[in-house]
């Protein structure tokens, strides 16, 4: 028979002891079991957990954080002066980290900022007045101030990313590099020979990886690697068009280009339209992220995916993993990128010759 709630309006909440008992457990075993303790097996930990949601038990925050030294909140700090600090994918990955800690009975504490600075300050706020346990740290930098922070206060943290120190540190990441690599053998099976890359800010740890990916990739297919073909710092469409118009107007214009972030990609777009062409024509164009106007660009947008919601789920399992003390080397996760193959890209129509001439006749017609 299910049990019934005790707390309710006007009645006394249920307490641990109410659990115990409909279980036929100790209150110590649940206790653990609530909290997460490794001595309790999985199977144990869902009974307990199943029957304290039936049952409507919810522990008194400010007496569990007193027991246990924790508050069972997770922290994750936005910036949302970044170039995509308002993306709509933002809502997929909270929605992956909510997903996580509500099933394990935990919860989790949003704080923006605009600066870097803001950033460090609300880290160290939501720590010091017990708002969060640990911190989520998004989009790494290859020196990270919010690393160094947190390993100076002893806070605990996971990365989306990896930073250029792993010491004390657990992530979950994607083979981004591994994805500049098959798009470079994806463009060289198509019969592209001049294949630039346009990568992303200097600064994150991501643009590191994607590059070496990139020299992989052309190492792989015997091609040489060209300082003409390279452009770095694009993440908007902006950046990506200025760093697109200065590798067309060469005297020997790439036939593909790839980018690190799909925006810089869309980018790209507008630079090929001030010459009159498309990309998936004369020039094949290949992003990095899944974002949504990139299936709604013309054409629509090969790119390299990546399941954000996932990501936020891992986040948020690795993180309280490490509150409950699993050791930090052990919760290191790494996935891939997936293609999305739509019409950016395709076979070679024009050598680097024939498209600088085309280039050319069309810079004349538009001037």
């Amino acid at each position: 028979m299910k049990p019934k709630p005790v707390s309710s309006a006007g009645a006394r909440r249920t307490t641990i002891s109410d659990v115990a008992n409909a279980l036929g457990m100790a209150k110590g075993t649940v206790s653990r079991a609530l909290n997460g303790y490794s001595d309790i097996s999985e199977g144990t930990r869902l009974r307990v957990q199943n029957m304290a949601r039936q049952m409507d038990y919810r522990p008194l925050s400010h007496a569990q954080a007193i027991r246990t030294g924790r508050v069972r909140s997770l922290g994750l700090v936005l910036q949302t002066g970044e170039y995509d600090g308002h993306s709509p994918m933002l809502a997929d990955f909270l929605a992956g980290i909510a997903h996580e800690v509500g099933t394990q009975g935990w919860t989790l504490t949003v704080g923006a900022a605009t600066t870097m600075q803001d950033t460090l300050a609300t880290l160290k706020s939501l720590s010091e007045e017990r708002k969060a346990d640990g911190f989520i740290i998004p989009r790494t930098y290859t020196n990270d101030p919010r690393v160094d922070l947190l390993r100076r206060l002893e806070i605990p943290f996971v990365l989306y990313g990896r930073t250029q120190d792993p010491q004390d540190c657990a992530w979950y990441d994607i083979h981004g590099g591994e994805a500049m690599s098959d798009a470079v053998a994806r463009l060289v099976s198509f019969g592209h020979r001049r294949i630039a890359f346009i990568n992303g800010g200097v600064e994150y740890y991501y643009s590191r990886l994607r590059l070496a990916g990139y020299y992989a990739g052309l190492d792989q297919e015997g091609m040489t690697r060209e300082s003409a073909l390279l452009r770095q710092g694009a993440v908007t469409e902006e950046q990506g068009e200025a760093a697109a118009l200065e590798l067309l107007q060469q005297d020997s214009p790439p036939t593909a280009i790839i980018c690190a972030v799909d925006r810089a990609a869309l980018g790209v777009f507008r630079a090929l339209r001030r010459f009159g062409l498309t990309a998936g024509q004369e020039v094949s164009v290949i992003g990095y992220d899944g974002i949504a106007e990139g299936a709604f660009a013309r054409p629509p947008l090969t790119t390299f995916a990546v399941d954000t919601y996932k990501a936020g789920n891992r986040l948020a399992h690795l993180l309280i993993a490490r509150l409950l003390g699993s050791p930090v080397e052990g919760l290191r996760e790494t996935d891939v990128a997936a293609l999305v193959a739509r019409d950016s890209d395709g076979p070679a129509k024009v050598t680097s010759e024939e498209l600088a001439v085309i280039l050319r006749q069309n810079s004349t017609q538009n001037t």
